[in-house]
């Protein structure tokens, strides 16, 4: 099957020091990794830099030695779209469209979202990590086309 995009990025957040088989598997193909953050254990980090680069954000969960060196907001150039990467959206300090940039990627809320507001999408992919509540265990990806941007949610079986 010929790829009708330029770049595909798998989006996650919110691990919590799990990184399920599902996940491995479905992010085979990816061109790069987002961790929007609570990623629990450098393990789980580990894990995912074994499928592609991966550029993580520290959320709230991750402390320890292991998470110092991680910033807490990340911008990302893919192609020619600019994502800016942090892990709970009520702290975004910046107008992105101001700062020029085309997507939001953030975690924390466990709640899967997609919402385009001003010409910025802002993608939270839900949770990877151990079930909360009754929330979806899901992740994203992003397919970048020039200057177009296409997102899909995935919700991961168990």
């Amino acid at each position: 099957m010929k790829r009708t995009f330029d770049y595909k990025i798998g989006v996650i957040s919110d691990t919590h020091g799990l990184v399920r088989q599902s996940v491995v598997k479905s992010f085979n193909d990816v061109d790069l990794i987002v961790h929007a953050g609570d990623i629990g254990t450098h393990e789980a980090l580990d894990t995912l830099k074994t499928i592609a680069n991966v550029y993580p954000v520290r959320g709230n969960v991750d402390g320890g030695t292991w998470s110092k060196t991680l910033p807490f907001t990340e911008v990302v150039q893919v192609g020619e779209i600019y994502l800016y990467l942090l892990h709970n959206l009520d702290s975004l300090d910046l107008d992105p469209a101001a700062a020029g940039f085309q997507v939001v990627i953030s975690g924390h809320s466990h709640i899967p979202k997609i919402e385009k507001q001003n010409d910025i999408l802002f993608i939270n992919p839900g949770s990877a990590g151990p079930r909360r509540f009754d929330f979806p265990i899901s992740i994203a990806f992003l397919y970048i086309q020039g200057s177009s941007v296409e997102v899909e949610i995935v919700e991961l079986k168990e």
